[in-house]
């Protein structure tokens, strides 16, 4: 299976009406382990890297990871995406490490910290747009500001975060606006701000719609019905694996996510893309504390690595599952790059008119 664009791959879960979970990745294992899970229950596969994470592993790394993921999987559809792009070098460069698929994040400025005027995001997301289209790479965009409806804050992750108060508009999607900015920047997916942010610490109770604003969802959906939503920093921190950190070693205080019945929740009102980062590292975290407990003398890597590998796998299967993606990889035949690049170019692809088929 070649690579897929994110435009295809969200039209496809739109017309199958499912969402497809978005893993973050930092090095080979995570990468092994999120395909491992999709290939037991026949899944299409975004894995998106950050600024921080490339920086981390390295771009000439992470390209030949991805080349050899596809060769090991050819059966799985595999989008791979630049997450929170903050600049058009950003995006650029990741189109040409092999990203079918870039964010630039214009809420906040080239910063990463500072929030962004209207003008500036539409400006900058409409350029890149514009730039990735040429040659087929699909764009998501991003209206307003990722933080926290409890504390008007945001929360820095690999180093992009709003810093700084913010207000009750700048943290939740107007959904007028959003119809004017989609239009405006053609972007193939639109994430929203509804009060999820990124970490663990998103909430300090099990959230209602004071702080998780899910009717901004619908309220977007009802307006933009044929545009693919996002969720950023949708990890649902589950209780098993904050106790498993915490019975190892750990001093995690008792914090609480996004829950995957409200994910659910937003799937059926226009929800493509599920952004999950934290709850990956905590898999992982867990089992590196309990094998350093219950052997204190195991230096060997790979018998930390191993069952952290184990811990991811069975933590994505369960979001494939959950969100629906499960048994849609085998359904989609893959369009090419320069097909895609053809349509845009048409305007087949223009935002509300069409969608590319994956079937």
């Amino acid at each position: 299976m070649a690579r897929i664009t994110l435009r295809q791959l969200l039209d496809h879960a739109a017309e199958h009406g499912y969402g497809v979970p978005a893993f973050n990745i930092n090095n080979m294992e995570q990468g092994l382990a999120i395909m491992e899970a999709a290939r037991a229950c026949d899944a299409p596969v975004i894995i998106q890297a950050s600024r921080g994470a490339r920086s981390y592993a390295n771009d000439i790394m992470l390209a030949k990871m991805m080349e050899a993921l596809t060769e090991m999987h050819p059966a799985i559809p595999l989008c791979i995406h630049q997450d929170h792009g903050n600049n058009e070098a950003t995006c650029l460069s990741a189109i040409r490490h092999g990203f079918t698929s870039v964010m630039m994040d214009g809420s906040l400025m080239a910063d990463a910290k500072t929030p962004a005027t209207y003008d500036y995001n539409v400006a900058i997301t409409e350029r890149v747009a514009r730039m990735a289209h040429w040659v087929g790479t699909s764009v998501e965009g991003e209206l307003g500001v990722l933080g926290s409806l409890e504390t008007g804050q945001g929360e820095a992750e690999d180093g992009h975060g709003a810093e700084g108060a913010l207000s009750h508009d700048q943290l939740l999607t107007d959904p007028d606006q959003a119809v004017d900015f989609v239009t405006a920047t053609r972007v193939d997916a639109l994430a929203i701000a509804c009060g999820t942010s990124h970490g663990a610490y998103k909430f300090t109770r099990k959230p209602d719609g004071d702080i998780l604003a899910m009717q901004v969802i619908e309220a977007i959906h009802e307006k933009l019905p044929n545009t693919h939503l996002v969720m950023h920093g949708s990890s649902s921190v589950p209780q098993e694996l904050q106790d498993v950190i915490n019975t190892y070693g750990g001093e995690m205080p008792q914090t609480f996510g996004v829950p995957v019945e409200e994910i659910e929740r937003g799937i059926r009102h226009g929800v493509r893309k599920v952004n999950i980062d934290t709850d990956c590292r905590m898999a992982m975290a867990g089992q590196f504390r309990r094998v350093a407990t219950q052997d204190r003398r195991e230096f060997d890597p790979r018998k930390f690595l191993k069952p952290a590998m184990d811990a991811l796998r069975d933590l994505c299967r369960d979001r494939f599952e959950r969100f629906g993606t499960a048994g849609n990889a085998s359904r989609i035949k893959a369009i090419a790059m320069d097909e895609m690049a053809k349509r845009y170019a048409a305007g087949k692809l223009d935002p509300q008119i069409g969608t590319a088929k994956a079937a």
